[in-house]
């Protein structure tokens, strides 16, 4: 198992905010100090413009370097574009070792899943999964899957990759929920909605119903936007995923048998290192 990270990403905050540095400093402490599972350490790799510039326009990229705060959530931190920019270079090594036939694991922030091609928003700035996954295609590696499993809908990614020929997206989340999206499935955009509160069998049944229909598409490359906010403790969902259930899905990707590599998304729980760690041990099989 390979973990990406850099510790710059725990750089910038703001004081409140629910994404914050804490989230990869306490996931690092306890991953550098558990004995279960052997893991590698690597480095984000470069990102060249014409990688950005596959997903993301030139305003919005201009954008990144404003004062101006996007929305309430996504505020316009000091080098922000610096941050999201090495966040996407997770995404891309990620990637390579997957296609080295190693697991990976992306741990950096900001997360990516809401950004559009003209739009940060939702605590993202940059879309790394997009972005990895037309690289992916770019190289003629085709078809990628997108399987999401943060609770909120990946609105961005969904309308990055909306019709594309190559790629297809499964976002299970919670609806109604933010950003609003993810109600209904079209075109290569599989949604599998949760309503909230839903019963823990229920949201697990949905997770199950995403990877049986991954699996009959065959992808040469799985792309896993891991985020942990269903989990019950979470402060900005209302599902009641618990620890375990992390670890069974990450036992479920490995028995697809495929190519794949995880980025962090969200999570916001004083619980997400553990959770983390769960889902990498059973992606390990453990």
């Amino acid at each position: 198992m390979v973990v990406i990270t850099d510790e710059r990403c725990m750089e910038y905050q703001q004081l409140g905010h629910p994404e914050r540095p804490a989230r990869v400093r306490r996931t690092l402490e306890l991953l550098r100090s558990q004995t279960l599972l052997p893991l590698e350490w690597d480095k984000p790799q470069p990102v060249n413009e014409s990688q950005l510039h596959r997903v993301h326009s030139s305003n919005h990229l201009a954008r990144l370097t404003a004062p101006e705060d996007f929305d309430p959530d996504t505020p316009a931190y000091p080098r922000i574009r610096e941050h999201a920019e090495r966040s996407v270079g997770g995404a891309l090594q990620a990637m390579e070792r997957a296609l080295g036939g190693e697991r990976a694991f992306s741990l950096m922030r900001p997360p990516g899943h809401h950004a559009t091609v003209n739009a940060a928003m939702g605590f993202c700035y940059l879309n790394n999964t997009a972005i990895a996954v037309l690289e992916a295609l770019d190289r003629g590696i085709a078809p990628v899957a997108v399987y999401d499993f943060d609770v909120h809908h990946c609105n961005g990614t969904e309308d990055i990759l909306l019709g594309r020929e190559g790629c297809r997206t499964f976002s299970i989340h919670q609806f109604p929920a933010y950003p609003g999206t993810g109600e209904s499935s079209y075109d290569n955009a599989r949604n599998f909605p949760v309503p909230p509160g839903a019963e823990r069998r229920y949201y697990r049944d949905r997770l199950q119903k995403a990877l049986e229909e991954l699996a009959a598409y065959e992808p040469r490359l799985i792309a896993v936007s891991a985020g942990f906010d269903a989990h019950r403790d979470d402060p900005l969902s209302h599902e009641y995923l618990e620890e375990d259930d992390f670890y069974w899905l990450g036992r479920q990707l490995r028995q697809l048998n495929r190519p794949a590599f995880a980025i962090l998304e969200g999570g916001y729980s004083r619980g997400l290192p553990q959770q983390i760690l769960a889902f990498l041990l059973g992606w390990e099989g453990h």
